[in-house]
């Protein structure tokens, strides 16, 4: 625990004007953003006596090392360089929302030729024009059924679009028509995209102008007795006011607003949006989030602001906002009303409703509030409770000192002894933390041991944690001599390690290049490999076990458990010991380590596969320089097969449209140096099968 006392600027140092300031841990890790429209009294007083602070305030400041300040103009500035740094550095102490689900949009795609009608999730896209969002996507689809037959907008894929284009026939929705066909030019691309402006228009609210027009000519279609078009018209017109019946009429003056409500205890806060335009409730979300820092409910109404607008423009930002509380201070409210304004182009309302119809609506958005977070809760205690559970039968079993809160798991897997390469999963607190998953690639010897494998993956990794303790200063007397890492602050022997991107949200990534990037002194973001586990997991039984624990000693790290879970009997392991410890069947500690053995297993299978799969499709020609893949795939559809390209002379490799001579020598030269594969036989009939392919596996 650090002294606050020891960090603190000097007297007079710090200056009284608007600006943002960052705490950083001893890792120079930033852990706390903040602002103030004067920085001298506001970090003054995280200086006080320790005993006078809020105990989560009293958490950050002993934890921090240092703090540092940035001087902004006004508190506009302010606002937007706290909301980019919260974005950038992720601080553990401020308060972060979490989506309790991912919700769908009906969206518009006007950036194309032919806009397209569907259902989206996730970043929002440039010239795409989003509704919602949406509770549920069956919601989305029901509203669209009614309306294509009004506006009968293209709601395909690029595939069917392109297929119904080539055969001349449109889909199903053509000729029942609820789609206009542009597929086979039905409509012409301008005549489709005034039915989907007019289908936004609808979706925006401007119902009542629409509805009339069509209702003007039902009435000219019956005096002219024309009854099917006016039948038409009629079913039209119900149809329409079925979808807009979905969205209940809650605001009579056509109000485009989005109402936000914050519902809290001491420890969490849940947060209620509805999105109301034209008077109707088009939307609705909510987010969940811990209280990690002392903050009131006009800071949590901010904190919301600030993630529901900070990426948006234009008419995403409605001209009014309604919200539960605003910031004593009139100044802190003028400048988020003035960063809500710029962020739509005109003026933005930022008030309290006081009376009406807004404040009936916003006690009904404070009630789903309240609704949201007693079911979070629930839902929490119960995972929190099974989790603990599960972190203390393990801690038990293993006699460890304390829990183990971050677990670290290794699996290696190979194929035959070929493209050996292991995983590295993280669980922290009992959850998978993806973005820690590490992967390497095994280059210290050749063939098939998964025990030697275990050693040098084991040891490399920490060696890296070492190396990170050295560069951030930790580095101790007693750990001179564990390892010699290279004047990069690198062993060695790791150079080729392969590390998982958190970019990629669902499988895990490659980061593309050998060994860890260039590391910045003072970016505050978490490095690879900073963290200890305080327990390792290996996939296997007593000799694995005993790799780890050998590599973990030869580098002198004796504070790490380990343990290996075998599959066959699903016993675990512990170094030093003939017998393994059985956990009960039933036991939510065995359970857990399975989950972290069976996702260390499958990450390493991912990234195997994958190399196999890559190393499979090589072909001699790649080595080819100059030849591209538009010009290989020429010549193996000109040859048909890599042996007839083999068997092929150079004038006759010339004759390929776009090939020189001196790309048909290369070509000739890279395959007569390639040995041929050996030929496949099928295993039914004894038959040499002829190679075909445009790849060889050499």
């Amino acid at each position: 625990m650090a002294d606050p006392s020891s960090y603190r600027p000097k007297p007079g140092q710090i200056p009284d004007s608007p600006g943002v300031y960052r705490f950083r841990d001893d890792h120079r890790r930033v852990i706390y953003v903040g602002k103030a429209k004067s920085l001298r009294p506001r970090l003054s007083s995280y200086f006080q006596d320790l005993a006078n602070l809020h105990p989560r305030t009293r958490t950050m400041v002993t934890t921090a090392a240092s703090v540092e300040w940035t001087v902004v103009s006004t508190e506009v500035e302010a606002l937007q360089l706290e909301y980019s740094w919260i974005k950038e550095y992720d601080p553990r102490f401020n308060v972060k929302y979490r989506d309790d689900k991912s919700y769908p949009y009906l969206a518009v795609t006007l950036n194309e030729e032919f806009p397209r009608v569907q259902v989206m999730r996730g970043a929002k896209k440039k010239g795409v024009r989003y509704f919602g969002p949406y509770g549920h996507a069956w919601a989305i689809r029901e509203t669209v059924d009614l309306m294509l037959r009004v506006f009968p907008v293209r709601t395909c894929s690029a595939g069917v679009f392109k297929n119904a284009e080539r055969t001349g026939r449109p889909c199903l929705l053509g000729y029942i028509g609820k789609c206009s066909a542009p597929c086979v030019g039905r409509v012409t691309p301008d005549e489709h995209r005034q039915l989907a402006e007019e289908f936004c228009d609808f979706m925006a609210g401007r119902t009542g102008a629409y509805i009339r027009r069509l209702e003007q000519r039902m009435t000219i279609a019956a005096e002219d007795m024309e009854y099917e078009k006016a039948g038409r018209l009629r079913d039209d017109i119900g149809a329409l006011r079925r979808a807009m019946e979905k969205s209940a009429v809650v605001l009579a003056d056509a109000t485009d607003a989005d109402l936000i409500a914050v519902a809290e205890d001491e420890l969490e806060a849940a947060v209620q949006i509805f999105h109301v335009r034209g008077g109707r409730v088009r939307g609705q979300r909510g987010w969940v989030t811990d209280k990690v820092e002392a903050v009131d409910t006009a800071g949590l109404v901010e904190h919301a602001l600030q993630q529901l607008y900070g990426e948006e423009s234009g008419d995403s930002v409605p001209k009014e906002v309604l919200v539960p509380a605003l910031p004593e201070d009139q100044v802190a409210t003028d400048a988020l009303s003035q960063w809500l304004s710029e962020r739509r182009g005109s003026q933005v309302s930022l008030r309290i409703p006081q009376r009406g119809d807004k404040k009936d609506l916003m006690a009904t958005v404070g009630r789903n509030a309240q609704q949201s977070l007693v079911l979070h809760k629930t839902k929490r205690a119960s995972d929190l409770t099974t989790r603990s559970r599960a972190l203390e039968e393990i801690a038990r079993a293993l006699d460890l000192d304390s829990v183990p809160l971050r677990i670290e798991c290794f699996d290696i897997s190979h194929l035959q002894g070929d493209d050996v390469v292991a995983s590295m999963v993280v669980f922290e607190d009992g959850l998978a933390r993806k973005s820690e998953y590490r992967r390497f690639q095994i280059k210290g010897f050749e063939g098939q041991d998964d025990v030697r494998s275990m050693h040098e993956v084991i040891g490399r990794r920490f060696k890296r944690y070492l190396a990170e303790k050295e560069r951030t200063g930790e580095w101790t007397e007693e750990d001179e001599g564990s390892t010699v890492p290279d004047e990069n602050g690198q062993d060695p022997a790791d150079r080729d390690m392969t590390a998982q991107s958190p970019a990629a949200p669902g499988e895990n990534g490659h980061d593309g290049h050998s060994g860890p990037s260039p590391l910045k002194e003072d970016d505050g973001r978490p490095k690879r490999f900073a963290y200890p586990p305080q327990l390792v997991v290996v996939d296997g039984g007593q000799p694995q076990v005993a790799a780890a624990k050998r590599a973990m000693d030869e580098l002198g790290i004796d504070d790490v458990a380990v343990c290996g879970l075998a599959k066959r009997l699903e016993e675990v392991w512990v170094p030093d010991d003939d017998d393994p410890v059985v956990l009960p069947r039933s036991s939510e500690g065995l359970y857990l380590l399975q989950r972290v053995r069976d996702e260390a297993h499958r990450f390493a299978i991912t990234y195997q596969r994958a190399k196999r799969a890559k190393r499979i499709r090589t072909s001699p020609l790649d080595d080819v320089p100059g030849l591209g893949e538009t010009r290989k795939q020429a010549l193996i559809k000109h040859f048909g097969s890599v042996k007839k390209l083999r068997q092929a002379t150079i004038e006759q490799i010339c004759e390929v449209p776009g090939l020189g001579r001196k790309t048909a020598e290369s070509v000739a030269v890279a395959l007569a140096q390639a040995a041929p594969a050996a030929p496949a036989v099928n295993t039914a009939t004894g038959e040499i099968m002829e190679d075909d392919g445009g790849s060889t596996h050499d």
